[in-house]
């Protein structure tokens, strides 16, 4: 599996309901697309959750490679470069996963990030993780890293965001989550 997130950074006077209004005519376009375990269509807001900025952040779980290189090279991702410019995709390999089909009931994704710093063996690193992780009880969770980097992000899907105020890291709103299955379209009403 394969992740893939880019953000883009928008205006703090931006008009937030443009982006709203994008993805609720266009989510479901990638609703069943090749390879695509999920799509989160995410944004956050200045101010809003103790976000600094306006920012469009679709993330992408993907099966294999074959959709994502779909995706960036026949003409999909073409409609990021027209609206928004040249992007940067930053890659990660999912570590641990205990997302189900349930992650189309939540409203907010919970992002930490975190340094993997050098160390004599990286021998059972994943349960390391695992344990150092900050628990969330009932969510679902997905761990990816970055070996060129060296950075592993958390990811926690959530409905209600009161049982971590202690916790820092970016809240996301989730607008849109497109599956590998195509009948089901969830789109959250913000």
């Amino acid at each position: 599996m394969i992740a893939t997130q880019y953000k883009i950074s928008l205006p703090s006077d931006y008009d937030m309901n443009i982006i709203k209004d994008r993805v609720r005519n266009n989510g479901h376009k990638t609703d069943g697309f090749d390879d695509l375990k999920f799509k989160l269509y995410l944004v956050t807001e200045k101010g809003i959750n103790d976000n600094l900025q306006n920012s469009y952040s679709p993330f992408y779980l993907w099966k294999g490679s074959n959709g994502l290189n779909k995706f960036l090279f026949d003409g999909f991702y073409d409609n990021i470069i027209k609206s928004f410019g040249w992007q940067s995709v930053n890659v990660g390999i999912p570590l641990i996963d205990t997302t189900t089909s349930k992650i189309k009931e939540n409203k907010f994704l919970f992002q930490i990030t975190k340094e993997i710093h050098p160390q004599e063996s990286l021998n059972n690193l994943k349960n390391k993780i695992d344990e150092e992780i900050p628990k969330i009880e009932g969510t679902e969770y997905l761990i990816i890293y970055n070996p060129e980097k060296w950075f592993y992000d958390a990811y926690y899907f959530l409905n209600d965001l009161s049982s971590f105020k202690e916790i820092k890291g970016v809240i996301y709103s989730i607008l849109h989550v497109s599956t590998e299955e195509p009948k089901q379209k969830v789109f959250k009403d913000i």
